[in-house]
């Protein structure tokens, strides 16, 4: 496992043109039976799907009561950065890796109450809402922890040479927002949750996932065993494929990283195939799935504010999406964590402040896993 492995060249300058100025902003449609959202449930990700808010009466309050959400800023208050207004919206996406209750049956591990952030992903949705850059935050990394609130009230101090995967176990939604921000220098305007469970289900609503792995995959922990070869994953199968990190590559976290992009990658492919629209049950089977699977800031705990939120969404495809994993290094007093490359994740953080696309120079050179390639859609 090479401390310095080199990616190759795989950021792309998303729409290289530009924004198309009749994109810019969030733009209403009429109303219609099949009103369309894009809910970004990234597992790994930001990972997004397309779902259907279905209308009125009953059906309306059903998927309302659904969701949940949290107070984010309330319990942050303002010593944040300040929001920058230039069209552009910072979006926070978590996999929880509880083992309480059914997700222990589905994760593995011991129920003994705590959770952590599985997988945490940055999405920065570029000025026009017509392309996207996703940056994975790997769960081993080693961060400086800031002091922080969660949405009980109940405070808990900084904490240096921490895991980045504790914050979530250790004050919830609030510290983890705050732990990203705290690194990164940028706001972040929302904020979405998604469980083992949830997921799961989601991806059997779906009808699968179509993959093609170019290598065998066998991960007892993860319950995945994948011969080389096109297979259409369960949700079972896909929920082992996010989470396998021993079935492939070198076992890191990194390479984990790659399987969950390339996945949502085949997930939006799948999405635009699937035809949900034409299907009203299926479009509130959809609907009622993922507002019970995913947790939500408060400014996005309602069916019309995932709407509205959504509606901005639906025109970024994997070719709009540039993804990368966070610059780190592996830490030289114990292979299995890694530090932030601070100079080249810097890069990255002006980058999106600014709304530009993510320079390659940010990556060259920094630590990665082998697992790239692996899969594709």
């Amino acid at each position: 496992m090479s401390a310095q492995s080199t990616p190759e060249p795989v950021i792309s300058e998303p729409g290289e043109t530009g924004p198309r100025p009749r994109g810019k902003g969030r733009r209403r449609k009429a109303r219609s039976t099949r009103r369309k959202a894009l809910l970004a449930t990234a597992w790994t990700a930001a990972g997004v799907v397309v779902l259907g808010g279905v209308g009125a009466g009953y059906l309306y309050f059903k998927l309302n009561g659904n969701i949940k959400s949290v107070d984010i800023d309330q319990a942050l208050g303002n010593d944040r950065p300040s929001k920058v207004d230039n069209g552009s919206e910072n979006i926070l996406v978590l996999g929880s890796d509880t083992r309480s209750g059914s997700n222990k049956k589905l994760g593995g591990g011991t129920d003994d109450g705590s959770a952590r952030s599985d997988t945490a992903m940055i999405v920065h949705v570029y000025e026009g809402h017509k392309k996207a850059a996703v940056v994975s935050v790997p769960r081993d990394t080693l961060i400086d922890r800031p002091r922080c609130t969660d949405t009980k009230g109940t405070t808990h101090p900084a904490a240096s040479g921490s895991m980045f995967n504790e914050a979530y176990g250790t004050g919830g939604a609030a510290c983890a927002v705050k732990t990203v921000e705290s690194i990164t220098g940028i706001r972040m305007d929302h904020y979405l949750e998604v469980d083992f469970a949830g997921f799961q289900k989601l991806i059997d609503d779906l009808g699968g996932v179509p993959v093609t792995t170019t290598k065998s995959i066998d991960d007892r922990q993860s319950h995945l065993n994948l011969p080389a070869g096109t297979h259409t994953l369960s949700g079972q199968q896909a929920l082992g494929l996010v989470r396998t990190r021993h079935g492939v590559g070198d076992g890191s976290d990194l390479g984990r990283i790659q399987l969950q992009q390339a996945f949502i990658k085949a997930l939006l492919n799948q999405v635009k195939h699937v035809g949900v629209f034409t299907s009203p049950k299926r479009l509130y089977d959809l609907a009622d799935t993922a507002t019970k699977t995913v947790t939500t800031d408060s400014d996005l705990g309602s069916v019309n504010s995932l709407i509205d939120f959504a509606d901005g969404l639906k025109g970024i495809g994997p070719k709009h999406m540039t993804m990368i994993t966070m610059p780190v290094r592996y830490d030289p007093a114990n292979p299995n964590r890694v530090l932030m490359a601070k100079q080249q994740a810097q890069q990255v953080w002006n980058a999106l402040k600014n709304d530009r696309p993510i320079p390659k120079s940010a990556t060259k050179g920094t630590a990665t896993g082998e697992a790239k390639g692996v899969v594709s859609g």
